[in-house]
């Protein structure tokens, strides 16, 4: 993600919103459900959630520009304790503020998150073998075969089965265009952001 050093743009942001940033315009299928935490410095900063940690400072006070990273400087973000994903998250460059753009903007991105509720790295590497490609035309010639048997129930499995397949089918897909998109109606107030899938072109 692009992020102008700028007192009135990304560097304002609270880390309340940061979390939002990492898990909803990241990836197309993750809610922002679970319990998380940043790990900055050695201290822990977050959101409260029942039955989470509890954290010293106020989220909503608390700004990217009070940490005054430096190029090459990272942190640790934690979401779904029961899962533990852990992104690294590093500061790469200080781009100059552009007038034209509406900040924060996604600048490129390679492949989308697991699907939510997966379980963790490991299960998602064997789950990820599972629901191959080759999977997939299994599963699409098991329902044309239901389909010219007139077989109304199996037909109705294998729509399932499908739904259930497209998250791993787009796992190495990423529409920098499509976050963008829900980055401005987000900037702008718009709450459409929340509801449009990050990994499907429009």
């Amino acid at each position: 993600m692009s992020v102008p050093w700028s007192g009135d743009a990304f560097w304002s942001t609270a880390t309340a919103a940061l979390r939002i940033f990492i898990t909803r315009f990241r990836s197309p299928w993750w809610s922002d459900s679970h319990l998380h935490r940043f790990r900055i410095y050695g201290k822990d900063f977050g959101v409260y959630h029942i039955g989470g940690p509890i954290f010293d400072d106020n989220p909503k006070k608390i700004r990217l520009a009070n940490f005054r990273f430096r190029p090459g400087e990272r942190f640790l973000y934690e979401y779904d304790f029961g899962d533990d994903w852990q992104h690294d998250i590093r500061l790469e460059r200080i781009l100059p503020l552009e007038t034209e753009h509406t900040y924060p903007v996604c600048i490129g991105g390679k492949r989308s998150a697991p699907p939510e509720d997966c379980g963790g790295a490991w299960k998602f590497i064997q789950l990820r073998q599972h629901y191959s490609l080759a999977h997939g035309w299994s599963v699409l010639l098991e329902l044309k075969e239901a389909v010219d048997a007139k077989e109304q129930d199996v037909v109705e499995g294998k729509v399932e089965e499908i739904r259930e397949l497209l998250p791993w089918l787009e796992l190495d897909r990423f529409d920098r265009r499509a976050v963008n998109r829900r980055l401005k109606q987000y900037s702008s107030g718009d709450e459409a952001w929340m509801w449009e899938p990050v990994g499907r072109r429009g």
